[in-house]
């Protein structure tokens, strides 16, 4: 394996996303946009065309961050690097400059550098041996980082012989994100996923048996009105036969631009209410049996920020959440959904302590929000953060 810069470096790179899990992660991108980039609901690399950024402009990129992070610990050791002009002064001492780059590594040490997270959609399409390669330079530059994880598709870990995702689990890979989204192979042919039930469940297995911690996310509301209860019993199911790390929680949003929000126009497809999907949630909960995953729902996107714990000791608990929304009368369901996407309440049992109850009333008088039309505001709202 070769290690030098190649002709075509024109800077670091990051892409678009990562997960919230990741957010205090250093980014490394690897590939470009999503080698897939067809399912109905996903408008993220629609615009972009898939690639493999080459060996040496990774090393490239994690080379710059390396002396960047150098450069961070000499100054704070002697005592410098004091406010934004501290920061400037230092970057501007720097012979290569990347400002990007700069502030990457900026933030990274800023949070403890323990985490690195590699982009985009998809690492594990690269060659085996090059993402091992590559693997192995960023824990030479990073010894101590704790962990290092990236998304990738059930698709194409099916594909990896066992020994090459042991070696990469090997060479530092210890986390994977996939998105499952439903364990309903109706579903998944809808959504043009490219993958079945069983390959999921196959996939998982391999990660898990590779000694890699799995997050799996799922998405309520995905399977529409019609396919509600489905959704949420496949899934519980599939992930029964996996035993994931974690399971994640991304309510379905309706975006513009993609196919899923055509076929909404047309009526093909009828997004659930709140009130379905947090049934609908509550029945996949009920389903899960079997398992020791930590159940997380961190995004803003989810009805219940509240619902975090593990399985099986915080069943009920999480359970018991779902409930205490349905407890609510009608008015109050609508201030805590508002209230919810306006990031002012992470449960129903916020309401009575906080501070920012007659703001989320004030906002529901101003645009006329009732029991009859929070759906169709949410939905806007929603939109704001995919």
């Amino acid at each position: 394996m070769k290690n030098k810069k190649t002709d075509s470096y024109k800077g670091f790179e990051q892409g678009p996303i990562r997960p919230p899990s990741e957010a205090s992660s250093l980014l490394i991108r690897l590939t470009r946009n999503c080698p897939w980039n067809m399912c109905t609901f996903c408008r993220v690399y629609k615009r972009g065309k898939f690639s493999l950024r080459s060996v040496g402009n990774i090393i490239h990129d994690v080379d710059v961050l390396h002396g960047y992070i150098e450069g961070i610990k000499q100054v704070v050791k002697s005592g410098g690097y004091a406010g934004s002009k501290g920061i400037n002064t230092l970057y501007n001492s720097f012979e290569e400059k990347d400002r990007v780059a700069f502030n990457a590594a900026v933030n990274f040490y800023s949070s403890g550098m323990k985490s690195i997270f590699l982009q985009d959609a998809n690492s594990l399409i690269m060659k085996p041996d090059d993402l091992i390669f590559v693997l192995g330079h960023i824990k030479k530059c990073f010894p101590d980082v704790d962990r290092i994880t990236t998304y990738a598709r059930s698709h194409t870990i099916i594909r990896i012989k066992q020994d090459d995702l042991q070696h990469m689990a090997d060479a530092g890979l210890n986390r994977i994100h996939v998105g499952m989204e439903t364990g309903s192979d109706t579903i998944l042919k809808k959504i043009k996923k490219g993958i079945t039930k069983a390959g999921h469940i196959k996939a998982g297995l391999k990660v898990k048996q590779a000694g890699m911690e799995l997050s799996e996310y799922v998405m309520p509301g995905l399977g529409g009105i019609e396919y509600s209860i489905e959704h949420a019993l496949e899934t519980a199911s599939a992930l029964n036969s996996i035993n994931p790390d974690f399971i994640r929680i991304r309510t379905l949003a309706v975006t513009d631009g993609t196919i899923l929000a055509e076929e909404a126009e047309k009526g093909e497809f009828e997004k659930p209410t709140d009130a379905m999907m947090a049934k609908e949630l509550r029945l996949f909960l009920e389903s899960l049996d079997g398992i020791d995953s930590y159940i997380k729902s961190d995004h803003i996107l989810n009805l219940f920020e509240t619902i975090n714990g593990k399985f099986p000791e915080d069943k009920e608990k999480l359970i018991g959440i779902i409930d205490g929304f349905f407890n609510l009368d009608p008015e109050k369901r609508v201030l805590y959904q508002m209230g919810r996407r306006m990031g002012f309440f992470r449960g129903p049992d916020d309401m009575d302590t906080s501070p920012h109850l007659e703001k989320v009333k004030q906002a529901c008088d101003q645009y006329g929000v009732t029991p009859q039309n929070i759906d169709s505001v949410i939905d806007e709202l929603m939109k704001r953060f995919v």
